[in-house]
């Protein structure tokens, strides 16, 4: 069975790491989910990665309503350093986590769970420069490639993609 019906935000904004934002976006279109971009709020149409790589944006966090979505990925690369910035993103971030959805980030992506206040006392990684930011956020930081607890699914850097995709999709399947 795939993800048909499955709906998933994929959080874009300048200087994303390339492969952890397509990565995902290519897989989880592969297994029939409805991926959708969400960028920050007033922000381009089209955001470009670390690599010169363009991804359109689908939707602004301020038009993207949670209960809609089955979950949420933020890449990493220093786009979530912008995503953080939004009031819009958090509390889109916040609400799927609050209603008990997926919400996974991988490399810098913990910066923006960090700043939406969910990971308190939870399990998760990340890429290591960032590792006592998610400490200091109330994290139980783990030098592992994918870490799920409950719904919230983390890790490192863009090697461990295959690992953090069979997690967010064996989650999406449950």
């Amino acid at each position: 069975m795939g993800l048909e019906g499955k709906k998933i935000a994929v959080l874009a904004a300048d200087d994303y790491e390339d492969l952890e934002l397509l990565y995902p976006l290519l897989r989880l279109k592969e297994e029939g989910a409805e991926v959708v971009v969400v960028g920050v709020t007033g922000g381009p149409d089209t955001c470009i990665s670390k690599h010169g790589y363009p991804t359109e944006v689908d939707l602004s966090a301020d038009k993207a309503n949670a209960g809609e979505f089955d979950g949420v990925i933020v890449p990493g690369g220093w786009a979530p350093d912008r995503l953080r910035r939004d009031s819009n993103i958090l509390a889109f971030v916040k609400k799927l986590s609050e209603g008990n959805k997926i919400v996974a980030a991988i490399c810098h992506g913990g910066w923006v769970l960090a700043s939406a206040s969910i990971i308190k006392g939870r399990k998760t990684t990340s890429f290591s420069a960032i590792k006592d930011d998610m400490v200091n956020a109330g994290a139980t930081w783990v030098d592992e490639e994918v870490v799920k607890d409950g719904k919230i699914i983390t890790s490192r850097i863009p090697s461990d993609l295959p690992a953090f995709l069979k997690e967010i999709i064996a989650t999406l399947k449950e």
